[in-house]
């Protein structure tokens, strides 16, 4: 795929943070959020964006109640508790630890090509290895119980590279965790463990939620089973390159209540136990600034990994930035695209690329179209357009409304299944 110029690179990078456990690096513990790096950012998924911060908030569904029978918790009692103790005392037994391990390559023999490096071994009368044996990595995280019979949910990048793990119950119990699937587009993933009775969370929605109410964070950070750390929602709808972390397909809850390494795949509560949202990211080098995914969306590709092992996102193959007054006299200055735009103060999403035989380029979305509106809705920003097209099926026709070359058009696009490489 086709980077964009510099200059409408994502604001921000992301990198893994890194969780010392036993004898390796651990990769799984949570995603620091950097600042650094940020020029070379770029959205994986083939929807490009550069934006300007925004309240964006996504309509979602109501997520399904737990499976009928479980011992569902998170059903609020009498109000002479401390309502985050009562939340924790229901929901903290359906909370897990996850301990994975994956093998990964040690450094090879090209390493070594270091002048420094070769110079030393040629001193101690020694060569490098040819075949080094791959070492392990081992990482801590988090998850929750979604069912009675052992149906886990956490983030991806927590099993990433793995295909079993260690489940470790509040009540001291192990599991050996089969990974069922892995979504890195949205970075959810689920594990099934051989087990029955189990306590489960009751899911909650964010349909209703606003920023300063009540989140309670419940995980493993740094190792510290069943951490405990409360704060507000402190905004909603923050896209993914807000956030730092481009290439993911989500909408994001920001709160304040403090997320560590180990956190990830941990759930996020109201005030009345119901898990919201699940514990991904953090912004490096900041404070009270955590990022979830919203409860919604996590049981939705949860529900598809579960039936499937996979997910199939459709996709555009675009290219894409704010149209803003300010974006409309950069790109006439600079002339990196070879454009002249007009600047009619009217809302839309620039295409700065299209990608080559993707749906965008066979229905004939060119550089330098602005999408007003998807079947009729108006779109103002790059995760407006993510949030239609992820909300299609594939293989349905959706009609983009267009404004080119100072007239407006409709233009039918059918999204195709994201390929793997831009996964």
């Amino acid at each position: 795929m086709d980077a964009l110029p510099k200059q409408f690179s994502p604001p921000v990078a992301w990198v893994a943070a890194a969780l010392v456990v036993g004898g390796g690096v651990g990769w799984a513990g949570h995603y620091y959020v950097s600042r650094a790096g940020a020029e070379d950012a770029a959205d994986a998924t083939g929807e490009i964006v550069e934006e300007t911060p925004s309240t964006l908030t996504t309509s979602l569904t109501k997520a399904a109640e737990p499976a009928q029978g479980a011992p569902a918790i998170g059903q609020f009692g009498g109000e002479d508790q401390n309502f985050i103790a009562q939340a924790v005392e229901l929901v903290g037994p359906a909370v897990v630890r996850i301990d994975a391990e994956r093998a990964v390559p040690s450094i090879g023999p090209d390493a070594f090509n270091n002048p420094f490096f070769r110079r030393f071994f040629e001193e101690e009368g020694e060569l490098p290895p040819s075949d080094l044996p791959d070492r392990l990595e081992q990482g801590t995280g988090s998850g929750f119980i979604l069912s009675n019979n052992g149906q886990i949910i956490t983030n991806a990048h927590v099993v990433e590279g793995a295909k079993t793990v260690q489940v470790t119950l509040r009540d001291g119990r192990d599991f050996e965790g089969q990974v069922v699937g892995v979504d890195s587009v949205t970075d959810v993933a689920v594990i099934k463990i051989d087990a029955a009775d189990l306590p489960s969370v009751r899911l909650g929605s964010t349909q209703e939620l606003a920023p300063g109410q009540w989140a309670i964070a419940i995980g493993n950070p740094l190792g510290l089973d069943n951490t405990v750390t409360a704060g507000i929602i402190s905004a909603l709808g923050r896209s993914s390159n807000q956030v730092g972390i481009p290439d993911k397909r989500v909408q994001f809850i920001q709160t304040d209540a403090a997320i560590n390494p180990g956190n990830s795949g941990g759930p996020l509560l109201n005030d009345r136990g119901e898990v919201i949202g699940m514990n991904t990211a953090i912004r490096a080098n900041a404070q009270g600034l955590g990022f979830a995914i919203p409860i919604e969306t996590a049981k939705r590709i949860a529900d598809q990994l579960f039936a499937t092992g996979e997910v199939q996102h459709p996709f555009l193959g675009i290219q894409m930035v704010e149209l803003s007054a300010e974006m409309v006299e950069r790109i006439n200055e600079e002339q990196q695209l070879n454009l002249k735009l007009e600047n009619d103060d009217e809302p839309g999403v620039l295409i700065v690329g299209v990608l080559p035989d993707s749906p965008a380029q066979a229905a004939g979305l060119e550089i330098g179209d602005v999408i007003r509106s998807i079947e009729g809705a108006p779109v103002d920003s790059p995760p407006d357009v993510q949030a239609r097209v992820e909300a299609s099926a594939i293989g349905d026709t959706l009609d983009l409304e267009i404004h080119r070359d100072g007239r407006d058009q409709t233009i039918a696009v059918k999204p195709a299944a994201l390929p793997t490489n831009l996964r």
